[in-house]
Order: structure tokens, then C-alpha cells, then sequence
């Protein structure tokens, strides 16, 4: 298996060898087992994360409860922005819920390829302005739509999530209790 990076980059531009090492040595690949934790509250962010095979929870505790705030799947990017920056302890656990193999972006690393590779720097800046997009996005969703609508979109746009994870997972993503999540469905598939 090539390295996922390497084969994205190259779509857009193309690489010398000495970059396709230096990005192979600066960003592993690690298989991940289901249950692990990546990264969990209090910690401080060093690394970012590119699923290239599973999927990744993000979730956060208020009220004593496991509240997911995003799923992370093939091809997305998993990142806890406020902790990485700032380098200030994490309000966020991101945990694998399936055997997830990933790309560690460490921001230390991650520095020293731009420094060395300056249009890097412009790629990646891309990405994550993409990724701010659909996370306003989700926002807005969560904001405005009800909650059958939210399940409807969920159900459009990301089908495959709702047979990878936990239906209570998926009901506190949407904001609404386990029975509510249930009730929905049952309306759903009898419309």
C-alpha cells in the first residue's frame, strides 16, 4: 500500500522522490484498535489525524453524559483545533469505534515539512478550510433543522454511519435520546 498523502498530493501536484521520503518518514501510518482512545480530555493536542480506513468519535462530557460532537471516516480529517494551537488541555475524547487506520500529522513534523516544502503549507491550508466549511455547516444543521430532519440528512449524506455505530451514539450526534432516535425510524419506515 502506497501512502495516502503521497497519492493525494500527487492528484494536485507532482513530487520529487525526496518529498515522497520526507513524507513517508514525517507521517506514519498506524492500524488503531477498536476502543482506543487517540486522544481524551486534559490532554494536549500534539497530533491531527487522516482516517484513511475506520472511523473516529469525538465526543465531549456534560451532565455526566457522552455527548458526540462528529464521526470521523475515510477520508476526513480529525483534528481538536483548540488544543492544537493553543496547546491548552482538551475539552474533547476522539476514540476509534472500528479497527481505524490512520495518518499521524504531528504538528511539530507537520511544521518542519512546510518549512522545507513551502506550497505544503497552502494544500493543507485548503483542506482545512474545507473542513471548517462542513463543520459550519453541521453546525447550522444541528441549530435549525428538527430532529426527524436532522436524521433525514444524516441519512442522506452519510448512510454508512448508521450501520458502523451505535444508535445511541448517533442519537446524542443528533441531539435527541435513544427513544427519540427509535420513534423516528419506526415513522420513517412505515412513510
Amino acid at each position: 500500500m502506497g501512502h495516502i498523502l503521497i497519492d493525494i498530493l500527487s492528484t494536485l501536484t507532482p513530487l520529487s522522490e525526496e518529498e515522497k521520503h520526507d513524507i513517508t518518514t514525517s507521517i506514519p501510518i498506524r492500524t488503531i484498535e477498536k476502543g482506543t482512545y487517540l486522544e481524551r480530555i486534559g490532554d494536549i493536542s500534539r497530533n491531527s489525524y487522516f482516517v484513511i480506513k475506520g472511523c473516529i468519535r469525538e465526543f465531549e462530557l456534560g451532565d455526566g453524559e457522552e455527548k458526540t460532537t462528529a464521526f470521523y471516516t475515510e477520508e476526513d480529517s480529525a483534528v481538536n483545533f483548540t488544543s492544537l494551537s493553543n496547546q491548552t488541555p482538551s475539552t474533547k475524547n476522539f476514540l476509534c469505534e472500528e479497527d481505524t487506520t490512520i495518518a499521524i500529522l504531528n504538528a511539530e513534523e507537520e511544521n518542519a515539512l512546510y518549512q522545507k516544502y513551502p506550497r505544503f503549507e497552502q494544500f493543507c491550508r485548503s483542506g482545512v478550510e474545507q473542513m471548517m466549511g462542513q463543520k459550519q455547516d453541521q453546525l447550522a444543521s444541528m441549530i435549525l433543522l428538527k430532529p426527524e430532519e436532522r436524521y433525514e440528512k444524516l441519512q442522506r449524506e452519510r448512510p454508512d454511519l448508521l450501520n458502523r455505530v451505535a444508535q445511541y451514539h448517533i442519537a446524542s450526534y443528533l441531539g435527541i435520546q435513544p427513544e427519540t432516535l427509535s420513534r423516528i425510524r419506526r415513522r420513517l419506515v412505515r412513510n
